[in-house]
């Protein structure tokens, strides 16, 4: 069964966690916005996505952000300041920002933290655009991470059902003698494809598409234009 948050399994639409993970951190977009308004802040939201940037644009729309940043869409600093000055000018005095964690710093090096086992993780892109915002834009810029937070949330009623109906597709391909397989979730129906092909290839984002249209359309800034 296809089981990450990052939703970048190839061979199926839908893979459980994704949508808690969504629900989690539109929350915490929700949750951050009274502060934003009343401290006059750009707050921005780290959130997870190893490869890809489907929680960050998901719950960035979702929860209202003004800046979306993924890995799939280059971003320039000025792009964002500009963006952020552009609220100002229309009467704003706080700005919402979302970042995945796999977005790279703007020389193109991945922002990873060193643990002392000596093995190196994504960390560390959220502290590292605020302080490149502040020096932009003079905003008082915080930065708040949500990391595991986000898989260890109450699994939404989407993931429950999807969950169930998963489970009984997996149960049904056992008694079938049917193994190695994954099962997957493809134009509103449940199917099965060979184990390799589920992990063949990464889901990601295409710049072009339905989502990061919406985004643009909603007047998000996706830190590119």
């Amino acid at each position: 069964m296809p089981k990450t948050i990052d939703n970048d399994l190839g061979a199926t639409e839908f893979s459980l966690g994704y949508a808690t993970a969504v629900d989690v951190a539109t929350q915490a977009l929700d949750m951050l916005q009274p502060t934003a308004a009343s401290h006059s802040r750009v707050m921005l939201l780290e959130v997870m996505g190893r490869d890809a940037g489907h929680i960050a644009l998901a719950a960035g729309i979702a929860g209202s952000a003004d800046i979306v940043l993924i890995p799939e869409i280059p971003y320039k600093i000025e792009v964002i300041a500009a963006k952020i000055e552009a609220l100002r000018a229309g009467g704003r005095n706080f700005a919402l920002a979302i970042v995945a964690e796999s977005v790279k710093r703007e020389n193109g090096e991945s922002a990873k933290i060193t643990h002392n086992t000596g093995e190196k993780r994504y960390g560390g892109i959220g502290n590292y655009l605020a302080e490149r915002i502040a020096e932009a834009t003079s905003a008082e810029t915080r930065v708040t991470v949500l990391g595991h937070v986000q898989r260890g949330a109450a699994p939404s009623a989407t993931d429950r059902l999807m969950g169930q109906v998963f489970g009984v597709k997996a149960v049904d391909l056992i008694a079938e003698g049917k193994h190695d397989r994954m099962v997957a979730w493809r134009n509103r129906d449940v199917v099965d494809v060979p184990i390799e092909d589920a992990i063949r290839q990464y889901q990601v984002i295409d710049p072009q598409g339905m989502l990061v249209q919406a985004a643009r359309g909603l007047t998000i800034c996706l830190g590119d234009r």
